[in-house]
């Protein structure tokens, strides 16, 4: 269970504790239900991924935890428009899922070569 170790599994296994905390009193059950899978499913997806026999398959698993964290920053944005969070905690969380995703970005390309991302621009200016 070496994924305990791994910064980018800890930071997210916190903002999956952090989403669910922060959406308890949610009674948009299923946009909550929506959200809180997501933040589950990045940490999980690094888990499942290092615990696979092959470099390919742990790079898929965290492509797949890279795409979910991609879901979560569209959720907390819209979590804010909806009112369930407020500007400071989407920002707080918000930021949090960009560096997961950026570590990932960095994991995948260091056990790949490669990273199929562009240059991309999370925050509107």
């Amino acid at each position: 269970m070496h994924y305990k170790k791994l910064e980018v599994w800890k930071l997210s296994f916190q903002i999956a504790v952090e989403v669910k905390r922060l959406t308890e009193n949610c009674r948009d059950f299923g946009f909550c239900d929506q959200i809180r899978r997501s933040a589950v499913s990045v940490p999980s997806n690094i888990a499942e991924g290092e615990e696979r026999e092959t470099v390919n398959e742990s790079v898929r698993f965290l492509y797949i935890a890279k795409g979910s964290c991609g879901e979560l920053v569209t959720q907390i944005l819209l979590a804010k428009e909806f009112g369930y969070l407020s500007s400071e905690q989407s920002d707080y969380l918000e930021s949090k899922a960009i560096r997961v995703s950026k570590m990932l970005a960095g994991l995948i390309k260091s056990r790949k070569g490669t990273v199929r991302e562009e240059r991309a621009e999370y925050v509107a200016n």
